[in-house]
């Protein structure tokens, strides 16, 4: 399983193994990790789920759909490297790849 390490704003790690085909809210959400919400459920309904890719991992991730750019309109401190962990699922590539959070969700 590949280790994703979920970094909180104030700089707090969590290294975890996310099992490949699960999302990186989903792996967040199982081993409570603080700062990712997802109040959807994963739906792509809420944006509670945002997080911050680094440009290295971003082509690691896929691209955004239009639902989800539409989404993230309605989410907390948006920048360019910004995407809802709902929608990436974990590949083995990923392994190792930082995931960061903004400082709120709301």
């Amino acid at each position: 399983m590949p280790n994703i390490i979920y970094e909180e704003h104030n700089g707090t790690r969590h290294e975890i193994e996310v099992p490949v085909g699960t999302s990186l809210m989903q792996g967040a959400i199982n081993y409570m990790v603080p700062g990712i919400e997802g109040d959807c459920g994963g739906l792509c309904a809420c944006g509670t789920c945002h997080v911050y890719i680094d440009e290295k991992d971003q082509a690691r991730c896929g691209s955004a759909d239009e639902l989800e750019q539409g989404m993230l309109e309605f989410a907390f401190d948006v920048a360019d490297s910004s995407r809802l962990s709902c929608q990436i699922v974990v590949t083995e590539d990923m392994d190792g790849m930082v995931v960061r959070m903004p400082a709120r969700q709301y």
